[in-house]
């Protein structure tokens, strides 16, 4: 290992991600830290004390930095979870599962004082007994499965036919948790906020296509050039703190009802503006790069 500060790196490579690297790594040189790209941990193997990828002792870098949701695997996180252990990560291992359990982030933010939508959590066993009741109480509610993205598995519940068609679903999986939030009424469109480091990096809307009330691009929703103002900002940065997050994307509604923004969700691994989001306005990605390098920089003082 080189005598230079030496990070190790995996970041997406679609949509822009191969440029995005290309430039963190570019900026991490001048301030002559030096990048050992590509390191997809699912290739890694342990031997005693040490994580190895060709040949590199992972352990005795500087600093780990993964961004790549759509490659992960099982075996890949239980991997970062240990490296974690030695060195620093970005995001540390905890954020990282954290927001990737629904429940666990809206626990937590909710004990933080960070609005979210109204949530229950209870074991399967006991969904027939609970959700009929809770249903009555909000008029509407969505299940979610507690891990995932991009809106799959979600199921908008409205009336006891389509609580009666979740049921068995629910009897039929592995899950032992079922978790439902209050449904909020709201435009059918978000405000995705990216922080880095407590710091406010840009905002854009999602939208959600024809009929759908889901926003995820993955769902069929769209980008759109929003501006947010300084309540959501607030909002956005209290959430990353609440997580004890380095890099968040967060959710944010508006409640209409209740006249109050809420955060729908934290992300781990939010995406850069793709180059045809960038010919749109979206226009945040290098400072965002910015804030990264500065974050690893102060994270690889030694």
């Amino acid at each position: 290992m080189s005598d230079k500060r030496t990070i190790g790196m995996w970041l997406y490579k679609n949509g822009g991600g191969e440029a995005i690297g290309k430039k963190i790594i570019k900026k991490l040189r001048e301030r002559d830290i030096l990048t050992i790209n590509d390191i997809n941990l699912r290739h890694a193997i342990a031997k005693n004390k040490n994580i190895i990828h060709k040949g590199i002792k992972l352990n005795k870098l500087d600093l780990f930095f993964s961004y790549n949701a759509g490659e992960q695997t099982i075996y890949q996180t239980y991997l970062y979870q240990a490296l974690n252990r030695v060195i620093p990560t970005i995001n540390s291992y905890e954020a990282f599962a954290l927001t990737e359990d629904k429940f666990q982030t809206s626990f937590v933010l909710r004990n933080a004082g960070v609005k979210t939508a109204d949530y229950r959590l209870f074991h399967r066993d006991e969904a027939a007994k609970y959700l009929e009741k809770i249903l009555n109480k909000w008029g509407g509610m969505v299940y979610k499965p507690t891990s995932g993205w991009g809106g799959a598995g979600l199921a908008k519940i409205e009336d006891n036919e389509a609580l009666n068609a979740l049921l068995p679903t629910l009897n039929q999986s592995n899950t032992r948790e079922v978790f439902v939030e209050r449904f909020i009424k709201y435009d059918k469109s978000d405000f995705r906020v990216d922080i880095v480091d407590g710091k406010y990096v840009g905002c854009y809307g999602r939208r959600a296509p024809g009929t759908d009330w889901r926003t995820n691009i993955t769902s069929g929703g769209s980008v759109f050039l929003r501006e947010c103002n300084d309540e959501i900002i607030k909002l956005a940065k209290a959430a990353a703190k609440a997580c004890k997050i380095d890099i968040a994307g967060v959710d944010i509604i508006y409640d209409q009802e209740h006249e109050e923004y809420v955060v729908l969700e934290v992300n781990g691994i939010p995406a850069f503006a793709t180059p045809e989001q960038e010919k749109m306005g979206l226009n945040f990605n290098d400072k965002k790069i910015d804030l990264i390098v500065d974050l690893i920089d102060r994270k690889t003082k030694k």
